[in-house]
Parts: C-alpha cells; sequence; structure tokens
C-alpha cells in the first residue's frame, strides 16, 4: 500500500497522484489534508510517518510546497527514512542508498509528471544490501 499526505501546498499534487494511482489499480490510503484550507505540515508528516512504521512493507509519500518541512516532520518519526526527492537520481538513490521509507516531494517545486516519474523510479528499484551498515547506525543512533 502506498500511504499519501500533504499540508495545502501540496494538495493538488496529492489529489493528482492518487487518482494516478487508482487508474494503475494500486492500493493508496490519503492521510489528508483534504482541501486547500492552511494546516501545518508538521501534523501530516507525524500522521504519515506513523503509518508508515506500523507497515514495514509499505511506503509513503509526503507533500508540502518545498517538501523540507514535511520530510522533516516525518524524519521525526522513529524508524523513518524520509528522503527529499527532485529527479530521477534523487529518487533512485533514496531507495538504493537509503531505503527510504518515504518520499517527500515539492507541491510547489514538482510538476505532476515529474512526480510519477521520480515515484516510478523509486518504486522500480531495489535496495543495495551494503549499505545495511549505514543504515544500521541511524537505527542505533534512534535508540
Amino acid at each position: 500500500m502506498i500511504f499519501i499526505a500533504s499540508d495545502h501546498a501540496g494538495y493538488e499534487l496529492k489529489e493528482k497522484l492518487i487518482q494516478y494511482f487508482k487508474d494503475k489499480h494500486l492500493e493508496v490510503k490519503d492521510l489528508g489534508t483534504y482541501s486547500l484550507d492552511s494546516v501545518d505540515y508538521p501534523d501530516y508528516g507525524f500522521k504519515l510517518g506513523k503509518e508508515v512504521v506500523k507497515r514495514p512493507s509499505n511506503f509513503g509519500i509526503a507533500i508540502c510546497g518545498s517538501g523540507i518541512g514535511i520530510s522533516m516532520a516525518a524524519n521525526k518519526v522513529k524508524g523513518v527514512r524520509a528522503a527529499l526527492i527532485y529527479d530521477l537520481e534523487t529518487a533512485s538513490l533514496a531507495k538504493k542508498h537509503n531505503n527510504a521509507n518515504i518520499i517527500a516531494l515539492g507541491g510547489r517545486k514538482t510538476s505532476y509528471e515529474d512526480a510519477v516519474e521520480m515515484i516510478e523510479t523509486f518504486m522500480n528499484e531495489t535496495f543495495e544490501e551494503r549499505h545495511q551498515r549505514r543504515l544500521d547506525k541511524l537505527n542505533n543512533y534512534e535508540g
């Protein structure tokens, strides 16, 4: 399952991506926000992070204006590895090197077409086990 959440600045991109996933018959869960009304991105980053860590085989997509704030919020949740992606290379590396479980996008910085391409790139990559030692260090630091 794909979990997706945004603040008001990411709402329009989130809605387009939800329809894209539905059209591809992929299971997606919308965690809000549900309108263009102003909200605080930390609330949605935290909510997304909590859902993703409960289900390790799934991943999440976080969207705010730049992608920065909501990724910072999601990373406050123990077990989250949220990566801000902004091109195909960062989308690929987020999975291959960091085994990210949340990818973050900038709703004001990312076109729908680019978002789809980056998400597909991320979804089609495989984590390279040679990087596990670094992930273990992150997990150990969290306690």
